[in-house]
């Protein structure tokens, strides 16, 4: 009896250590607390008003942007000693102007910028020149570049290096034959990273493609963006900010092909050869042409029909087009634009999350706020490429954040809930360490 009994204290005393297992048993139901009156998700838009994100976005939460072995970590790019734009726009927190009535109550993205397209007025903002992720709202730098170098009517043969690309994808198969056009719709209305890949082989490769979008980022005026992947996917020293993305949006939108591609609602897509090295399930001619035989043969795949992934452009009358994004380092990312009255807006969100409502509802809500101001408002300018306000300004580094702990995805549900947990035990810290760095980048 002495013995268990010391066996049980040595118990009791290790579960407190360690904490007590998830399987505890509940209270007796009197003691259990009353279910909770609240009928929607809560949610908390995040507190930007101490520029937490002045230098770099907020800290990774797995591998991503670990840099490969033997690379260096990209130090954080300059802060300019003036902001980009001019006006109210080096402030942190909630940018309105004097008079304006308040804003729309549902908006949890962490930083956003609602502007005119045409006059280039920023109407309103918060945490403008915030850095954070962009996911695949960088294809729209990509598309600039595209659209620059690449001949639309260029015919492509997808490699399967394209077609297994990691993340959302358009549909390219090895061996698939694709106009640059179609590529670029690809890109645009279906946020495919097998469509990125493919217009970053013909712009030179990877490497090469990343360095001319960048070259491109700083000749726009866009200083806190750096692209780390053509497509989006996370990657070290990736970052971006609400104001450059609508930067980029409305130098884009310059284009008449981008305008054209980016509010395209459906479009039919080639289909791929199957792959000649893929063996047949059988080699019986006779059986593998008998309907009846339940032995599968492999075909060709046909063509399909393209539609467009962003929301904003069915459900908001004068839609312009736009580009949704998402990696579970970046949360939900948007850009878009819309006319009203011969008026053209542009909003952007950054760190968004689907509560309380989705990001193409909360770019709606901002649009409406937009539409109903005069258009004389004001709160600082989108410079104009070439600009003397453009040009590169003295710049400080205010601080080094910390390393990145770093991964990549495209469109899920909320955000997950991040609490600290305190575990023992070395074998434990080495699964999840494991498991951490065997984590798979999903999309856009």
């Amino acid at each position: 009896m002495l013995a268990t009994a010391r066996r049980c204290a040595i118990l009791a005393t290790a579960i407190g250590l360690i904490g007590a297992p998830a399987a505890a048993q509940p209270p007796p139901a009197a003691a259990q607390p009353p279910p909770p009156t609240v009928t929607s998700t809560p949610f908390a838009t995040p507190d930007t008003d101490r520029c937490p994100h002045r230098v770099a976005p907020p800290p990774a939460i797995d591998l991503s942007e670990v840099p490969a072995p033997g690379d260096p970590t990209p130090t954080p790019l300059p802060v300019p000693q003036r902001p980009i734009g001019g006006g109210d726009l080096d402030r942190c927190g909630i940018v309105t102007a004097d008079g304006t009535p308040p804003l729309p109550a549902e908006i949890s993205a962490t930083g956003w910028v609602l502007a005119d397209l045409d006059s280039g007025a920023v109407l309103a903002a918060k945490d403008p020149h915030g850095r954070y992720r962009p996911a695949s709202t960088i294809k729209i730098l990509l598309a600039i570049v595209a659209l620059n170098e690449l001949d639309l009517d260029t015919v492509v043969t997808a490699t399967e290096e394209d077609a297994n690309i990691e993340g959302s994808a358009v549909g390219l198969g090895k061996g698939g034959t694709y106009t640059i056009r179609q590529l670029m719709q690809g890109l645009v209305m279906a946020s495919g990273n097998d469509a990125a890949h493919a217009l970053a082989s013909q712009l030179g490769g990877v490497d090469e493609t990343v360095r001319k979008m960048n070259e491109t980022a700083q000749g726009l005026g866009a200083f806190d963006t750096r692209a780390a992947t053509p497509s989006g996917l996370d990657g070290p020293g990736m970052s971006t900010s609400a104001y450059d993305l609508a930067l980029l949006y409305r130098e884009a939108m310059r284009n008449p092909t981008f305008a054209e591609l980016i509010r395209t609602e459906s479009v039919e897509f080639p289909g791929f050869p199957r792959d000649p090295n893929d063996p047949l399930p059988s080699t019986d001619p006779a059986a593998a042409g008998d309907p009846a035989s339940s032995t599968p043969v492999p075909t060709d795949h046909p063509p399909f029909t393209l539609a467009n992934d962003n929301s904003l452009l069915y459900n908001y009358p004068g839609a312009l087009g736009g580009k949704t994004g998402y990696t579970d380092d970046a949360r939900q990312t948007f850009v878009a634009g819309a006319e009203r009255d011969g008026r053209r807006l542009v909003v952007t969100l950054l760190a968004a999350d689907v509560r309380p409502i989705r990001p193409w509802e909360q770019a709606a809500r901002l649009l409406d706020h937009g539409f109903a101001l005069p258009a004389s408002t004001s709160v600082g300018t989108l410079v104009d490429p070439g600009s003397a306000d453009a040009a590169p300004a003295p710049s400080i580094l205010l601080a080094t954040p910390p390393p990145p702990a770093a991964d990549d995805h495209d469109e899920p549900g909320a955000a997950p809930s991040r609490v600290p947990v305190l575990v023992g035990g070395g074998v434990v810290i080495a699964a999840l360490l494991i498991g951490a760095a065997l984590l798979q980048r999903r999309r856009r």
